[in-house]
């Protein structure tokens, strides 16, 4: 007879007891909601959920294509880490340095427009949770809060402002000495919009600023009941640097923005601003060369999130060259695709100085006001400390470009510079 691997018996109370360890209900159901998010893919899938069509897809898509989007982000995919083993990651230091200025994770959140119509908390929001995690927020001109009130609303926190070049000077000069006035110390140029892009998400949705309650949207609303009440029992979406408008938002873009500024007007703003001063949208070396010629502190490479040219470089394809040319005359930092911890460190490794997130904020507030864009904070600092310790390293100056190995891209995307 064959003597059995095991030997059975019946369990004992005193066995069992240790096992029986149940979790405690969570009567809060945004916490709940928010905690089963384990990645900003998950945030996102929340927020889609809960967030009209028109918000959610001015938020989640890009221009004509989407194919710069994708691309952006399937170039984060197509990297290798080459982690080091035996190392002492007992200690680990996330800070990094940024234009005179410390912060605890090298990142910041990017300047989105019309962020109220997200959730009703909007810019407050990122504000508050940007100052809780100790890294800057960025106030869009076409914000829907104003300066002066992102800064009250977080006062201990680092408050940056960016600014599109209107038609009109003087009016783009006014929200630059508003700015100034409230203390706000960095000024990002966006210079990629001469022009709307084509938006045709925007355009199939209908998507008017404000958005207007039509049958589609209120069809529409019915499962998101949420966000319409927070739309209808709150102050009304409004410009915080102009007055309202009830066109489209390619129509306002292109209403506003100046297709004529050049480089000579890019030397006019920094005489004008004693700050520091990024310049938002590079996307060629010669471009980013220039850019620092002009007096940029930093250059931020992006494709304005894969939303203006379709087909556009990918900021992470740029790094390595525009990091070998500069020598130090300009930091380098860098946004688009960023979904991932991991993406920031392969960012850091490749030679950037700073990166920004945009989209992945955007869906912590659509998911669940302050308390989600803290939630896509929380996720993005987890996945920093787990996989710098993972790759070996104690603190963001170990990264180097040994620690990302490039490989042959998907899709017939190319490569990207060894």
């Amino acid at each position: 007879m064959e003597i059995p691997n095991v030997k059975r018996q019946f369990p004992k109370v005193s066995e069992l007891a240790p096992l029986l360890k149940f979790t405690g209900p969570t009567l809060h159901r945004k916490e709940r909601r928010l905690a089963s998010a384990l990645t900003i893919w998950d945030l996102r899938e929340i927020a889609k959920k809960r967030t009209p069509q028109g918000p959610f897809d001015y938020t989640d898509g890009s221009a004509e294509s989407e194919v710069t989007l994708e691309r952006a982000r399937q170039a984060f995919l197509d990297l290798e880490f080459r982690p080091n083993i035996l190392k002492d990651v007992s200690t680990l230091d996330t800070s990094c340095e940024v234009l005179g200025k410390k912060f605890a994770l090298p990142v910041g959140i990017a300047p989105t427009g019309f962020t109220r119509m997200m959730h009703t908390e909007g810019e407050r929001a990122g504000a508050r949770a940007a100052a809780k995690y100790g890294i800057p927020f960025t106030l869009s001109t076409l914000g829907t809060t104003t300066v002066e009130d992102v800064v009250a609303a977080a006062p201990a926190g680092t408050n940056w402002f960016q600014l599109y070049m209107w038609k009109d000077r003087d009016r783009s000069m006014e929200l630059v000495r508003r700015a100034e006035a409230a203390g706000v110390d960095h000024l990002l140029l966006t210079v990629d919009v001469p022009v709307a892009g084509a938006r045709l998400r925007d355009v199939r949705n209908g998507l008017t600023i404000p958005p207007r309650l039509t049958g589609k949207t209120l069809a529409d609303a019915i499962p998101k009941p949420e966000w319409w009440i927070n739309f209808l029992t709150t102050p009304g979406i409004s410009f915080a640097s102009m007055s309202n408008w009830n066109g489209t938002v390619a129509e306002l873009l292109d209403f506003m923005f100046d297709p004529s500024m050049t480089f000579e007007d890019l030397k006019w703003i920094r005489k004008q601003w004693k700050g520091k001063l990024t310049v938002k949208g590079i996307q060629t070396l010669d471009d980013a060369k220039n850019a620092a010629k002009a007096g940029a502190d930093a250059i931020l490479l992006s494709n304005h999130g894969g939303r203006q040219l379709d087909r556009a470089p990918v900021p992470l394809h740029l790094l390595v060259d525009v990091k070998r040319e500069l020598k130090g005359d300009a930091e380098i930092h860098l946004d688009t695709g960023i979904m991932h911890g991991a993406d920031i460190l392969a960012a850091i490794a490749l030679g950037a100085d700073f990166t920004y997130i945009g989209r992945a904020y955007l869906y912590g507030l659509m998911a669940g006001g302050q308390q989600g864009v803290e939630r896509a904070l929380e996720i993005l600092k987890t996945q920093i400390i787990r996989n710098m310790k993972l790759l070996g390293v104690n603190s963001l100056e170990e990264l180097e470009s040994r620690h990302v190995r490039i490989l042959q891209t998907h899709q017939g995307l190319g490569r990207l510079p060894q």
